[in-house]
């Protein structure tokens, strides 16, 4: 059984390839550049299903279920959030709250952690935890934004620490002498911004660890992913695993258990 998973976030189109129980490279390109993604679709070989999970709109759903069609591909199926998915039970008083993206990476870590206590860190747009305890309960999240989100939103709603922010790195407002910045610290606008956006994710994501393992009395293991993760992970002080695409991960669990479940072997027991 050949399968295209496809995780369409904010920002980028992911996907891989799931043949038998091998989740093969993944790809990405950007939300809404189709022509890139519709050529990268024609290179596939055998194609026998598409599972997916879209937290783009409605519109784009509709424009991946087209370009699919283009490329004479199954039609695809959208995982949504569940009370209840491959062994992990969603911890929301409203299931269909927490996010399909999130809900899927929850159980693709859970599943990858050996299905211990598991902590999952996504920074991309926003930056999301999920905690899942060793039997399977989802035990709730946080969402905030994530740092470049931070860095956006500073640039584009305060005039005077984006104009600051402009200024050449040879005209930086600090007259202080190069190089005396205390580390974490930055000399210089900009940085002091891309640093302090860093600096934040990286303590709130330490902090909810932290109560997290006094909550539960045991350490969770802490799998970071996302397109954002890698500035943030040497500021972490929680051990952690770095864990690409964990939303595609979870993909090929719920599309592994699936095939499980139609299996002959699976409906004669």
């Amino acid at each position: 059984m050949n399968t295209l998973l496809v995780d369409l976030g904010n920002t980028r189109i992911k996907w891989a390839q799931l043949r038998g129980s091998a989740l093969g490279p993944q790809k990405a390109v950007p939300v809404g550049d189709w022509l890139a993604f519709e050529r990268a679709l024609r290179r596939l070989r055998r194609i026998d299903a598409v599972l997916g999970v879209c937290v783009a709109g409605a519109a784009n759903e509709r424009a991946l279920r087209i370009a699919l069609q283009r490329c004479a591909l199954p039609r695809p199926r959208f995982v949504r959030s569940s009370a209840a998915l491959a062994g992990v039970t969603n911890g929301y008083r409203n299931a269909l709250q927490l996010g399909a993206d999130r809900w899927v990476a929850a159980i693709g870590a859970w599943h990858l952690s050996g299905r211990r206590a598991v902590c999952a860190v996504s920074v991309g747009t926003a930056l999301t935890i999920d905690v899942v305890d060793a039997s399977g309960q989802h035990r709730g999240g946080l969402i905030a934004p994530g740092p470049a989100l931070m860095v956006h939103s500073l640039l584009r709603d305060t005039h005077g620490i984006a104009k600051r922010a402009a200024l050449l790195p040879g005209r930086r407002v600090s007259r202080g002498a190069r190089g005396t910045a205390i580390r974490p610290l930055a000399d210089n606008t900009r940085d002091a911004i891309e640093l302090g956006s860093l600096t934040a994710a990286a303590g709130l994501i330490d902090r909810t660890i932290n109560a997290v393992r006094t909550a539960m009395g045991t350490r969770p293991r802490v799998l970071l992913t996302g397109g954002g993760a890698a500035p943030v992970a040497p500021l972490l002080t929680s051990q952690h695993v770095p864990c690409e695409e964990l939303v595609l991960q979870g993909l090929a669990v719920i599309a592994g258990e699936s095939v499980a479940q139609r299996s002959p072997s699976r409906r004669r027991a």
